[in-house]
């Protein structure tokens, strides 16, 4: 749009224009851009470092992953050698101490890039997944598990969700026993939808130590093992699925695998407390990713719009195609803003779940819509791969149902905030 130059916009352009004078504002199609006002310094450092990673890996790159079904060894080892990996690690062990607040500019700026869900679920796991070892596991087990998986010579994949069981993790029927000796657990069962185990050397797996009949409250009898995924005694088999095609999903059987009782984290019993440590700032990152994925598809669409010459004139003059283009950029916006607001309320040790989900669902909901505007706005050449709006169209379906259903964010709403009975 055309505006009179304010300090306000000549900050946000980060030019040094004139008062009085009129310029054309589109930043929404600037590549990565770092102007977001209510990013803090450390977050603007953030962004513009991993963007310049990411100029290495353009949308061609993760067009041709996704076909190959190619998992991105590259970007993983270019964010270890960068210290990328423990950007929420203490630094004692290679991280960088920094919160989620930043680590979520980094998931979505690897999203934005064009990199998408591939881009950021190839590292999602180490930003959140063992928060559970930083807040529970010994001196010795922090030491033998986050100093190789932040210095990526380990890849760590996430064992909880069954076949049978779903969202429902309190019926999780996957059994460890302890050994009549004591030093290991016999772990028998399965899990499904387990991301980066082709290429995964460790696992967090929650399982049952005490059957479900034989604990007072489902919450009990529940225990956490960060161990060697020992691919004697499991099966992987990956699962075909609609996007992100280069980053595996896969389902895992297991019968009398023998776990090390060292690879127990805190307590046995305890694991439902400790997995729930991480879920908060999960939702968090995958609403950041989202985000990423939504911009990504604005600014293929917008600029395409402006390109594209039909009946003499660029596409983008037309209001039905301009209007729901504008329409996505502002609830994506919104969304940018609860979640980095989910963030920093996180960082802050605000416990309570309410904005966190509230943050996944606006986000989600409105990243696919942007990308299916921007696969409309492209017409047939949407439908092509070439133009890679296809690409984000599919995998900005991953974030409306994982890790959470967007039913059971209206549940916890409906419940915790609204003070409405429990539907279920």
């Amino acid at each position: 749009m055309l505006a009179t130059a304010s300090p306000v916009l000549q900050y946000v352009c980060g030019t040094s224009i004139r008062p009085g004078r009129r310029y054309v504002h589109g930043q929404a199609t600037e590549y990565l851009q770092s102007n977001d006002i209510d990013w803090t310094e450390s977050q603007k450092t953030v962004r513009e470092s991993i963007a310049k990673i990411c100029a290495d890996y353009p949308d061609e790159y993760w067009h041709k992953l996704d076909s190959n079904h190619e998992f991105s060894l590259d970007l993983h080892q270019q964010l270890a050698k960068d210290g990328w990996l423990g950007i929420c690690m203490p630094e004692e062990y290679g991280g960088s101490s920094l919160g989620i607040s930043e680590a979520a500019v980094m998931m979505q700026t690897l999203s934005e890039s064009g990199g998408g869900m591939a881009a950021a679920s190839s590292v999602h796991m180490n930003i959140f997944g063992l928060e559970p070892v930083v807040k529970f596991a010994t001196e010795e087990q922090k030491k033998r598990w986050l100093v190789p998986l932040i210095a990526g010579k380990e890849r760590a994949c996430f064992g909880v969700t069954e076949p049978n069981t779903g969202l429902d993790t309190l019926k999780l029927q996957s059994l460890a026993t302890k050994t009549p000796d004591g030093q290991s657990y016999s772990v028998t069962g399965s899990k499904i939808w387990t991301s980066t185990a082709q290429t995964a050397e460790k696992i967090l797996l929650l399982v049952r130590t005490t059957p479900l009949d034989q604990v007072q409250k489902p919450t009990q009898g529940l225990s956490l093992f960060y161990t060697d995924l020992d691919r004697s005694k499991v099966q992987v088999t990956e699962i075909e699925k609609m996007g992100r095609a280069a980053v595996d999903s896969n389902i895992l059987f297991f019968d009398d695998w023998q776990v090390p009782k060292e690879d127990l984290i805190g307590d046995e019993g305890n694991g439902f407390k400790q997995i729930m440590a991480g879920m908060n700032a999960e939702r968090v990152l995958i609403a950041a990713e989202a985000l990423g994925l939504g911009f990504a598809s604005i600014r293929r669409a917008a600029i395409y719009a402006q390109e594209r010459v039909v009946f003499g004139r660029p596409i983008g003059k037309n209001q039905g195609i301009a209007h729901p283009l504008a329409d996505s950029w502002m609830k994506l916006e919104a969304a940018r803003l609860i979640t980095y607001q989910a963030a920093r309320m996180y960082d802050d040790g605000y416990q309570t779940g309410e904005y966190a989900n509230a943050c996944k669902y606006l986000a989600a909901d409105a990243a696919f819509e942007a990308a299916e505007r921007a696969v409309l706005t492209h017409g047939g050449m949407g439908y092509a791969k070439e133009y890679h709006v296809e690409r984000y169209f599919r995998e900005a379906m991953l974030p409306r149902l994982a890790p959470v259903s967007r039913e059971m964010i209206l549940n916890y709403i409906g419940e915790r905030v609204l003070g409405l009975p429990r539907s279920y």
